[in-house]
């Protein structure tokens, strides 16, 4: 797949099947807009997400974003940032100029509720019509729904601040997660009999509620079960959000190395404890409950 992030000028495309949004999470509904421009590409199109980037935390990084799509099978991927030239171009100024000038666009995927140009005056059905005019053809697809309400990174957000991560997990149609290198941390996890591997999240990570969770950690093919805490860690005193996690049966040195860690259940908020005893105690039992949890769901937790 082709990355391109976009410094001003657009790249010369030719027959290219584009879809347009903000993509934050590369939810299920997402992933519809995906898989209809991935079928042009039976036509000869190269299929095309034009994502817009604003300046706000993301569900999942750009580079997060972008191995997703890539495992989709995406051709290219153009991040575009909503600055003041985006946001003041006329919706068909935008067609005329980006989509048929630059990227010779032969076919448009968007969903109903899409919005583009100055003060959003662009909607799909405009789109329809600059299609007929400028020469290429039109798929409005409808939101994808759950719990009668529809799928949206507005909705993803809510739930992820709620640390609800099985339902976070249902509306993305995959476990939420985070991609990092192990990174050494104070070594406190060995003394407390709990070795640990640590990520440090990207500021732009949008991360649920400080607290434990049951997690599945991957590096490469190997995956490992296990608890994490996301926080500051207050027994000790950290300055910086860190992602923790207790790998069962895994005493392993993974320093430096790539790590995937997809988030289950919330067990329970952080805390400040009086001292490291009464944080160990603590952590056996979050252990305890991250293996019972594993036990009650044997055959059903997804490695997605």
């Amino acid at each position: 797949m082709e990355y391109v992030r976009i410094h001003g000028e657009f790249p010369r495309l030719s027959n290219s099947a584009v879809t347009l949004g903000k993509f934050d999470g590369i939810h299920r509904g997402h992933q519809k807009l995906v898989e209809e421009i991935l079928k042009q590409k039976e036509e000869g199109a190269q299929a095309v997400l034009f994502a817009f980037v604003s300046s706000g935390q993301m569900i999942f990084t750009c580079e997060e974003r972008a191995e997703l799509l890539e495992k989709m099978g995406l051709d290219i991927l153009l991040e575009c940032p909503l600055d003041d030239r985006m946001r003041h171009m006329k919706a068909e100024a935008f067609v005329r100029e980006i989509l048929v000038g630059d990227l010779q666009v032969s076919h448009v995927a968007v969903g109903e509720d899409f919005r583009f140009g100055f003060e959003r005056k662009g909607t799909p059905k405009l789109l329809e019509e600059l299609g007929r005019k400028y020469g290429f053809t039109v798929k409005i697809l409808p939101k994808e729904m759950e719990d009668s309400r529809k799928i949206s990174s507005t909705y993803i957000r809510e739930k992820l601040r709620k640390g609800s991560m099985e339902k976070v997990s249902s509306l993305l149609g995959r476990n939420f997660f985070v991609k990092g290198t192990v990174e050494h941390g104070r070594g406190l996890g060995h003394k407390l009999l709990f070795p640990t591997v640590n990520l440090v999240p990207s500021d732009r990570k949008l991360m649920p509620p400080n607290g434990v969770y049951v997690t599945i950690s991957r590096f490469g093919e190997r995956v490992f079960k296990g608890i994490t805490n996301v926080g500051y860690k207050p027994t000790v005193g950290e300055k910086f959000l860190g992602v923790e996690t207790y790998l069962f049966d895994c005493e392993e040195d993974l320093y430096g190395q790539e790590c995937v860690v997809e988030f289950l259940k919330f067990q329970r908020p952080e805390e400040k404890f009086p001292s490291f005893e009464a944080l160990r105690n603590q952590m056996q039992k979050d252990a305890a409950s991250g293996k019972k949890y594993f036990e009650d769901k044997t055959g059903c937790v997804s490695v997605r």
